[in-house]
């Protein structure tokens, strides 16, 4: 048990990894469609998550226009290009991949994500970066108990929660508002936004006697349907807090980054 929140499953695509997308990939910027594809790729640069590269044949309203300027994407070397839709220009918005990435992507362009303005998987809208078809999040109910404590000031203490489990990261703990010192918190503005659970609903901090210690604890009122048993529920980092469960003080995962809206 006390080694729980560091013991999750490790991420396992290898970087420059390529497969297909069995979904309609659309992106759009000023209400007009850059591209509408039902070919694209997944590529991982990263082992976090991947990319979409679409097929220069499928955009609609999109035009390139080469930058001359070449770097590595880690999947392999790629050429940048500024986006045309229109009256709109996206200067590097765009990737058109080159000869020394793999043979699939060639003839495909990668995005920079926040250059659109929505990006769509068949008609429902994907936020942040495309959903990994080797990630999980499961949500589950659970009889463990919860004791939240920062600087020695106890913030929540609950008899149960809702384990949220979610590949590559530490298992989060989900709690009733009922089990929370509200009066120890201070609400923050902070809003960010992940592709598998959603738009958070509030962020918020807390200061000690010695610190403060910023978006410590965030919520989703509304989170996506896959992850809807913690609608309503608070979680804490576990990077940020001393966490209990079941009594037993849970080590602080050893990579301190955050993940954007866990």
């Amino acid at each position: 048990m006390a080694t729980e929140s560091v013991l999750h499953p490790s991420l396992i695509v290898p970087v420059g990894h390529v497969e297909p997308v069995p979904r309609r990939v659309r992106g759009m910027i000023g209400g007009r469609v850059v591209f509408d594809t039902r070919r694209a790729l997944y590529v991982w640069e990263w082992q976090a998550y991947p990319q979409f590269s679409i097929p220069v044949e499928d955009l609609v309203d999109g035009v390139l226009d080469d930058d001359k300027h070449t770097e590595h994407l880690g999947a392999g070397p790629a050429h940048r290009h500024t986006l045309r839709v229109g009256s709109e220009v996206r200067p590097g918005a765009a990737w058109v991949w080159g000869e020394g990435a793999p043979g699939p992507l060639h003839d495909t362009v990668r995005f920079e994500w926040e250059a659109l303005d929505f990006w769509f998987e068949e008609d429902e809208p994907v936020f942040v970066h495309p959903r990994s078809p080797y990630s999980r999040v499961d949500a589950l109910r659970s009889g463990s108990s919860v004791r939240v404590e920062v600087d020695g000031v106890v913030l929540a203490d609950a008899p149960n929660c809702v384990k949220l489990f979610e590949t590559g990261l530490p298992t989060r703990y989900y709690l009733d508002r009922t089990t929370i010192d509200w009066t120890r918190l201070r609400h923050s503005d902070t809003v960010t936004r992940c592709p598998y659970k959603g738009t958070t609903s509030s962020y918020w901090s807390f200061d000690s006697d010695t610190a403060s210690h910023e978006d410590i604890a965030w919520m989703y009122d509304f989170p996506t349907i896959h992850a809807n048993r913690i609608a309503g529920l608070t979680a804490f980092y576990n990077e940020h807090v001393d966490l209990y469960v079941d009594g037993f003080l849970l080590p602080k995962p050893t990579d301190p980054t955050r993940p954007a809206a866990d």
